[in-house]
């Protein structure tokens, strides 16, 4: 029976989300066991500068695993495909474009297209697309799946009100305070089963002015680009509604260091490729010296040239 009075909850927003039509689930590894059980994969070729849970997920359901390189500009490095193996061609970044992508899956069919960095992308008809959220807006889960197949079967609805408050502590302390709590939100998804995406996120993604925060991202990402350019070992390509802008620098260590001085917090985005790839390859070279900036929409104008300032007097 419905309750009706009694105190105020969050309100219910109306704004377009995007994706809105796409399949919304729990989280993105989930989206690719969805995608694991839906299309009855045996056997995938994932990249071996990739996190460790897209791996994880596919040896937990079975699937065999083949890896290939990616070069330094972050493009795979296609072996021959077995009959019925899978490839996971993951968008670094947003810096791979729409024509390349659209080459590479006309080439290989059977190709799922990892976009948990390019989210303000469209997928690709006819082509399963994977999208997460967290990285880009203050949820504590969620992500959205492009595909033309179903699950036959019925899945339950995830919740997240438990699971709000680092994100919530955050936007009035200091992410300091709820990172342990941030992070074990992060392990949690190791351990769960596809579900529908809650209903809290659901409605908190229908509350968010996205062309704001495209160009909000944007703008950031291209200050960041021109204060940046001659000494980014990268070449980058402004993505739509940017992710991280990809800083190159063999003296990444020594800076992210330093950074932290300044409360400006730089992840290795995957410190598994560290340990899994030969120091020579492009892909530990990628993982061990990006620095990926933060150019979100949290920031404007004045944060970006802070952040500049802070790099520009560490290097030089």
């Amino acid at each position: 029976m419905k309750e009706i009075g009694g105190y105020m909850e969050l309100d219910t927003y109306g704004l377009p989300m995007r994706h809105e039509g796409a399949v919304a689930l729990n989280c993105g590894r989930n989206a690719l066991a969805y995608l694991i059980e839906a299309r009855n994969i045996k056997q995938i070729c994932l990249p071996r500068f990739l996190c460790s849970s897209v791996e994880d997920v596919c040896r937990k359901l079975g699937v065999r695993v083949r890896h290939y390189q990616i070069t330094a500009e972050f493009k795979p490095v296609v072996p021959q495909l077995y009959e019925e193996e899978w490839l996971y061609l993951v968008n670094y970044y947003g810096q791979l474009s729409r024509e390349f992508l659209e080459k590479i899956v006309l080439e290989y069919p059977r190709t799922i297209v990892d976009n948990a960095q390019h989210y303000f992308s469209d997928p690709i008809p006819g082509v399963d697309t994977i999208y997460t959220c967290r990285k880009y807006f203050g949820v504590p889960d969620g992500a959205f799946l492009y595909t033309d197949t179903v699950l036959n079967r019925e899945l339950s609805v995830d919740e997240s009100c438990t699971r709000m408050s680092f994100v919530l502590g955050r936007y009035e302390r200091t992410a300091t305070e709820f990172y342990r709590e941030s992070a074990a939100n992060n392990r949690f998804f190791a351990g769960e089963p596809v579900k529908k995406m809650s209903r809290l996120t659901w409605n908190l993604l229908h509350g968010i002015d996205y062309e704001a925060v495209r160009k909000r991202r944007e703008e950031n990402f291209r200050i960041l680009d021109e204060g940046l350019k001659g000494k980014n070992r990268l070449v980058v390509r402004m993505a739509e509604g940017a992710f991280m802008y990809p800083f190159l620098t063999e003296d990444a260590e020594k800076v992210r260091e330093k950074l932290i001085e300044h409360r400006v917090y730089i992840p290795v985005l995957w410190p598994n490729v560290l340990t899994d790839c030969n120091e020579g390859t492009a892909e530990y070279r990628l993982a061990k010296n990006i620095l990926p900036l933060p150019c979100d929409q949290r920031y404007d104008a004045d944060d970006m040239i802070t952040v500049l300032s802070y790099v520009n007097s560490i290097l030089y």
